[in-house]
């Protein structure tokens, strides 16, 4: 009788497969490769940058005026070793990066191939032309001086070493987490953040005299520091200390502002005192608060720009934007980028007077490359059209520049323009492999606007089938982002982890599904009042009916079977499908959950010194306090060396499920693997087994192999 069922439930599917066949393959949509790391020349017109492959991860280069793309360095497996932190010497001869990622709370490497050798992370060179790697030491985050001394961080200090390898590496002994080093112009000294717990200092190293002086050290918490452009003075963020009982747990302390300051300090010899002041301050206000989204993906919240002048980022006006500052403080901030919009990355003209940013001004789910100048703004927009692109450097010449596009069907690639009018605008950028990529067999998502229940629009992504009609009441999906301070656009994404989403759901709609991907509140892109919406995260979940929403509005639909919604998502997407499938069983069908966050209250989560009411609060928007009414059924996909959200929260919430005894689980593990799948391979295992998952659970919902499944 069981073998009978089963061959009926296959016998019923394969019409089901028929109509559904897949035009390409998850393979095809995930190889071509993804470009990061955007670095250029000072002195030359080179660029270098990592391209990932199918977990093959080298650094390409080209050089203008051609700007042929070629690879350098040699390596050729998916053995999940990060490639980063990308830097030329001065004279564009030399390439330093890192191989190899960061250590664990434990101090332990992420080892995805459980490689019994083990790896490592550390800092290697190589020559333009190519050739054999060089190793300079183990560390990360390199940075090369005019003088060829690269300084990198091992274990949060920080190392000198010759890029010509004449010396051994020396260590800076400064107590504390050292990070955010910075070579003076002349590279005779080297800025450094020390922190220290409840404080941090601004340090400067004294090549010649060996010696380190921090800048007005004081109780408060003092980082990015940047130089002026002679090398005399320099600017740092100073933000104020709080008392030891203040709440702290980003995901569910109450808000409050985070007031900041820029210093600036006049840098003397080894052996004379400096001289700092502050020169400007934030309001008290919650939109004064420190921007950490400009450190978190931007271009940094502090630069310093021609005319002794400063770019500072700040959300004052309710929107990330760039403000023109006088190093002297003479004068209050001047707007650079105004609009109901937001800028994301940035960087400076060689002579910086100019800055290149990109932004979502005048197409909020895109995001196009502008320019302003430093000294009366002028903004104007550079790239135009249905395209998304991202990462504008500018080259030595100071016309030119470099940059990363994609759109709704072509993947990430590297192009070339200039601001001046005279030069051709945009050129992409030759032999850059795509392979058998199926871009011809691609949809093109819609932009969609649905509301919340609370009355908030939510802007969405909807891939529709091709060929699909109102009558064919279709399986669908909502996919909800992670983060979650991120955006989904419409194209291909401008972050990997993303990158990959968004062929997933190309791919899914290829097997003949309605996919929705949902921005809900507390995302990116719509103005900080939206990012940080009231009662999101571990204050209420508020952000749970914008993913209702997206439910709904899928269920209204004609060519959607209202029956046979299912979500999916990872991290924070991964936290919401858990609500989803706990809260509301009657709406999503099925869901896929890649390691999510199911209990806020707990093990990374927990935060300090919040109130027993705050606490109760975070569990109650959690999905571990929805198990009674959860029914659907779920697969849980995570990596056991997960740094970013415990391995513990699936653990937990799959025995939670388990003693109900009344959903059906799957789960797919992947040992020593990370947050961010570093294997390409267990990328297409985990999107192979959602789409398994979804045809199995979706599709089949009514058939007998599916009356007859039974819980774990």
């Amino acid at each position: 009788m069981i073998r009978r069922s089963l061959l009926t439930g296959a016998a019923l599917l394969l019409p089901l497969l028929a109509t559904a066949q897949a035009p390409f393959t998850l393979e095809q949509v995930m190889r071509a490769p993804f470009p990061e790391n955007l670095t250029p020349a000072k002195s030359t017109s080179r660029i270098a940058w990592t391209f990932n492959q199918e977990g093959k991860r080298n650094v390409w280069v080209a050089e203008g005026p051609q700007f042929t793309a070629r690879q350098v360095t040699p390596y050729n497996d998916d053995d999940g070793q990060e490639l980063g932190d990308v830097s030329l010497s001065a004279d564009g001869a030399t390439i330093v990066y890192t191989r190899g990622g960061g250590k664990n709370p434990a101090g332990q490497l992420p080892n995805p191939t459980s490689n019994p050798a083990g790896v490592e992370q550390a800092v290697w060179s190589i020559a333009w032309s190519g050739g054999e790697p060089k190793k300079i030491d183990a560390g990360h985050s390199a940075k090369i001086s005019v003088k060829g001394i690269v300084a990198y961080l091992r274990d949060g200090q920080t190392w000198l070493a010759p890029l010509d390898g004449s010396e051994k590496p020396r260590q800076i002994v400064a107590r504390g987490q050292n990070h955010s080093q910075q070579w003076s112009p002349d590279g005779s000294r080297l800025a450094f953040a020390s922190s220290r717990g409840d404080h941090g200092f601004i340090g400067v190293y004294d090549v010649a005299a060996k010696s380190v002086t921090f800048l007005a050290p004081s109780v408060d918490n003092d980082s990015d520091p940047q130089w002026s452009l002679e090398g005399k003075r320099v600017a740092f963020v100073r933000r104020p200390a709080e008392p030891r009982d203040t709440p702290q747990g980003y995901f569910i302390e109450p808000d409050r502002p985070h007031p900041w300051a820029v210093w600036v300090a006049e840098v003397g010899s080894a052996d004379k005192v400096t001289v700092a002041r502050e020169i400007w301050h934030s309001s008290a206000s919650p939109q004064g608060s420190f921007p950490y989204m400009a450190d978190d993906t931007g271009g940094g919240v502090l630069n310093w720009a021609a005319d002794n002048r400063l770019v500072i980022a700040s959300e004052e006006d309710g929107w990330l934007h760039l403000y023109e500052l006088p190093a002297d403080g003479s004068v209050t901030p001047q707007l650079l980028t105004p609009g109901n919009c937001e800028v994301e990355q940035w960087s400076l003209s060689p002579d910086r007077f100019m800055v290149l940013f990109n932004s979502n001004c005048g197409d909020v789910d895109r995001r196009h490359v502008w320019t302003a100048d430093v000294v009366g703004a002028h903004p104007a927009q550079r790239t135009k059209g249905t395209g998304i692109e991202w990462n504008p450097v500018f080259l030595n010449d100071g016309t030119s520049f470099a940059y990363i596009g994609s759109d709704a069907v072509h993947p990430p690639r590297l192009f070339t323009g200039s601001v001046d009018p005279d030069k051709r605008a945009v050129g992409l950028i030759p032999g850059q492999p795509l392979g058998d990529f199926p871009a011809s067999e691609l949809v093109t998502p819609q932009q969609v606007l649905f509301h919340a229940a609370d009355g908030l629009e939510i802007h969405g992504q909807l891939f529709v089938p091709r060929g699909t009609k109102v009558v064919d009441k279709r399986a669908a999906v909502v996919f909800m982002h992670g983060g979650s301070m991120r955006q989904m656009l419409l194209g291909w994404h401008y972050m990997y982890y993303y990158r990959n989403s968004y062929a997933m759901n190309q791919y899914l709609a290829s097997r003949g599904y309605v996919v929705l991907s949902a921005n809900y509140r507390s995302g990116i892109g719509y103005g900080r009042a939206f990012r940080e919406a009231p009662g999101r995260a571990g204050r209420g979940a508020t952000e749970y009916q914008d993913v209702l929403a997206a439910g709904r509005f899928l269920q209204a639909r004609a060519e959607v079977d209202p029956k046979r919604v299912g979500l999916w998502g990872g991290s924070y997407g991964g936290y919401l499908t858990a609500l989803g499938l706990g809260r509301n069983s009657d709406v999503f069908a099925a869901g896929v959950d890649f390691h999510g966050v199911h209990d806020w209250p707990t093990d990374n989560w927990d935060g300090k010194n919040i109130s027993p009411e705050q606490i109760k609060l975070a569990h109650d928007s959690s999905p571990v306090t929805a198990v009674d009414t959860w029914k659907s059924p779920v697969l849980f996909i995570h990596g056991d060396d997960d740094r970013n959200v415990y391995f513990t929260q699936t653990v937990d919430l799959i025995a939670r499920l388990r003693a109900r005894g009344n959903v059906s689980i799957e789960q797919l593990i992947f040992p020593d693997e990370i947050h961010d799948f570093l294997l390409h391979r267990d990328w297409l295992a985990g999107y192979h087994a959602t789409a398994d998952f979804f045809d199995r659970k979706l599709k089949q919902r009514d058939s007998a192999a599916t009356a007859a499944a039974k819980p774990e």
